[in-house]
This record gives structure tokens, sequence and C-alpha cells, in this order.
């Protein structure tokens, strides 16, 4: 019963055990390339064949101009004498194993179908799911076979598609049992575009939605289902009310999370920001300093040259007071130049289509990026940063909060360190108008806390 008739020869002239090469002129291989298909596929787990139209094996080769495999193809184009390395593992008696599906004619495939519907039935008391999904799908691929072989649109078509909706029922159940959620949705969608109304197709996919938190597609099925059976919109409900509740709980767990990370963070974050004042602090000291010495000395050289000209010293620029403390006033018409700048927060475009997830990431995500540009001294750059980490806290306190809530204290600890980190870039740029201001408000709101907020 060999596809290739001359490999039947070639055998009986072996022994058990024994390997042997075989070489075949070009007469006896024509058919190679379309038998090797056939059987890489099946190797793959394929049905040998799937996709092919209502005709013939050569017809559907001649129709595709290819085998799939380049190497058959070159066979098919130049035909010539083939080497077979063939080893006999043993030798039985004629029908004593266990045939393929590709072995079988179709009364032996359908009269096949219900054993392995039985027998998959009997692991699923027996709670060995993944056996008994392997008989449901064998049974599948056997249906499937033969309707390959009938036209479209047929009645024997159309029975055979009947047929296998129950044999993918139980297998789709197999899967949910085993947790392979991602292969219940994709059975239960290409059974459904077949049979709109198939009630447990819904039911199940509705089932593998929610087990995914898909919380939209779980609800759309779980409704077809009551619309499409009246008597089970009872339990339709309760599947709805299980799926919301495990949707709060969800949500309340990711909350949490969240908001730990958030405070992680904003502890690493403060000891990263003292260490930086600290340093910028003594940086700044050093060149005040150098530049009151500075200052110092060349007013005192002003007013020394003055005075000998005029026969008196006259000193402006600094001033004993009768505590003995020197006073430095400014020369006349200095003035300092104020910059009317103001640090306005607004929620920006970006916002739109994010949930209040994704800006919390995004927050954290800023943030990180903001502390390591001010460590590299691109102030602009880290400034830029903490305004929009600011826009994000800004509309999740004024738009998804409530302001007296656990939530809004959580997320004025979050603006704190990027309000101060702000502050240190306007500094750094000489945006001292911007930075007076930002940290009034930010005095306001942090009433009795120690903070760095240097002006």
């Amino acid at each position: 019963m060999f596809k290739m008739e001359i490999w039947e020869p070639m055998l009986m002239s072996m022994r058990v055990g024994e390997v042997a090469e075989f070489w075949c002129d070009a007469i006896h291989t024509g058919l190679y390339p379309i038998v090797s298909k056939g059987m890489r596929l099946i190797a793959q787990g394929k049905d040998p064949l799937e996709g092919q139209k209502h005709m013939c094996g050569m017809g559907n080769l001649f129709h595709y101009h290819s085998t799939g495999f380049p190497e058959l193809d070159e066979i098919m184009r130049n035909p010539q004498p083939l080497i077979f390395v063939m080893e006999l593992l043993q030798v039985g008696d004629p029908m004593s194993y266990h045939r393929e599906s590709w072995m079988m004619e179709k009364d032996e495939k359908l009269q096949m179908v219900p054993v392995l519907h039985m027998q998959g039935n009997v692991l699923v008391k027996q709670k060995q799911f993944r056996e008994a999904a392997s008989k449901y799908k064998e049974a599948v691929l056997l249906l499937k076979t033969v309707q390959s072989r009938e036209m479209p649109g047929d009645i024997d078509y159309i029975n055979l598609g009947r047929m296998i909706v129950p044999l993918e029922l139980n297998y789709c159940q197999c899967m949910l049992e085993l947790e392979e959620y991602y292969e219940v949705i994709e059975h239960t969608t290409e059974l459904l575009e077949k049979h709109k109304d198939c009630v447990k197709g819904y039911y199940k996919r509705a089932k593998a939605h929610a087990a995914v938190w898909n919380e939209k597609e779980a609800c759309r099925d779980f409704n077809m289902v009551a619309k499409l059976d009246i008597t089970l919109a009872a339990l339709v409900r309760r599947e709805l009310k299980a799926l919301s509740q495990r949707m709060k709980e969800k949500y309340s767990e990711e909350k949490e999370q969240y908001w730990n990370m958030l405070e992680n963070m904003e502890g690493s974050s403060k000891e990263e920001e003292e260490e930086i004042h600290d340093e910028e602090k003594k940086k700044r000291d050093k060149e005040r300093e150098k530049k009151q010495r500075d200052d110092d000395l060349e007013s005192s050289t002003t007013a020394t040259k003055a005075g000998e000209k005029n026969g008196s010293v006259e000193i402006k620029c600094v001033e004993k007071e009768e505590s003995g403390e020197e006073k430095v006033t400014p020369s006349e018409g200095f003035k300092e130049e104020e910059n009317s700048s103001v640090v306005k927060l607004y929620a920006c475009d970006k916002i739109e289509g994010k949930d209040w997830q994704q800006m919390l990431r995004l927050v954290m995500l800023l943030q990180n990026e903001g502390n390591f540009l001010i460590k590299e001294q691109r102030f602009q750059e880290a400034s830029a940063k903490f305004k929009e980490a600011l826009e994000y806290v800004d509309f999740l306190q004024n738009k998804q909060v409530d302001q007296h809530g656990e939530d809004w204290e959580s997320l004025e600890k979050v603006r704190l360190p990027l309000s101060l980190n702000l502050s240190q870039c306007m500094l750094e740029l000489k945006q001292y108008q911007e930075v007076v201001e930002l940290n009034g408000r930010l005095l306001k709101s942090h009433k009795g806390r120690i903070c760095w907020c240097e002006k």
C-alpha cells in the first residue's frame, strides 16, 4: 500500500534492523515530490490536503505551480535518479498496525470518527484533557479530509461540517481546562465564521476572553449567548457579574502595585535629589564667595582712584552699619531684570487616548529620564521631562481622583520631587522668577514640611 510502489520490493529484500541504500532511476521516482510533500505536511501536524481545491493532486500542483518546497520543485522540473536510504524496523501481519489518516479510505475515516469521539469522552471523564484533545483533533482532521473531497454547498459537504462542530467544541473545552485560552479563541472564531448561530461557540469564546482580561470582547460574546438562547439569560448575568468583580479586583491590585512602585521611586529619587542639591549648593557657595571677593576688590579700587582725584574717598558700594557688618548696596541705575514667564502646567494633547495606568508609567519613565539628564548637566532637556511628568500628575489629580482621597495625596507625594527637580533645572538655567513662583506654590501646599525649596 505504498504510494511509491518501488519502495515495497526494496523493503522485501531487507532483514529486520538492516539499513540499506537503493539507487532508483527517474522512471520510478516521478511521483516522489508529491509523496514527499504530503509526508512533510503530516510530519508538521498538518492536513496534507488542506488548502487544495476540488481537483486531483496533480491538478492542484499545476494550479499552484509549486509544492511549497524549493528542492521538490527542482526535482519536478528536472526528473533525475534518486538514492533512498531505508531502515527496516519491524515486519508485522497485514492490517495489524494503526493506520494513519492518509492511508484510510473515505468509509474507514467515517467509521473511525465516532470511535475517536467516544475515546475522547472517556478521557475527559478521567480528566486527561490533553489526551482527550488529541483524540478530538484527530477526528476533526479525518472529517475535514473527507469534506475536502466534496463539492462545497453539496448536502454531504454541509453534513460533514455539522459533524465537525461538536468535536471542535469538545476540543475547545479541553483547551479551556488546560488554560490554553488563545487556542480556544482561535478555534471558536474559525468555527463561528461558518456557524454564526452556535451558542456554545460564543460561550466558550467569552470564557476564554474573560480569562485573558478582554472585558469588552467577553461581554459582547456573553450578550450574544443571551440573545441566541433566552433560557441562558440568568447564566449570562452571573457570568457578567463575576467578570465585573474580577475586573475590579484586578484594577485594585494594579493600582496598589503602581502606587508601591511610585513610592519606592520617590524614596530613591529623594536621596538622589539630596545628593544633587548638596553638590550644587557647594558649587554655588564657592561661586558666590569668589564673586563677592572680586566685587569688593573692584569697589575698593574704584573708590580709591576717585578719592585721589577729588581729595576725598567716597565708597558707595560698601557701607558699614553700626553693628560692624558690611552691607552691600547696588550701584545707582542697577536693576535686576525680571523674567515674566510663569511655569504653566496644562494637560497637553499627548494625554488623550491614555488611561491612568499608562500615565503613571509615563510619570515614572519621565522622572528617571529627567534625573539622568540632570546628572549629564543637560538642564534644558531635563526641565522639559519634569514639566511633561507634572502635566500628567495635574491631569490625574484634576480628572481621575477625589481631591480629598488617598489617591490625591499619593499623587501629591509624586509631585514634590518632580517640582523640586524642575526648580533645580530652572536655577541652573537662571530662570529665577519661575523658581520663585513654582516654589511659592509648592510651599503653600506643603506647609509644615521640610523641603529643599531654594529661591
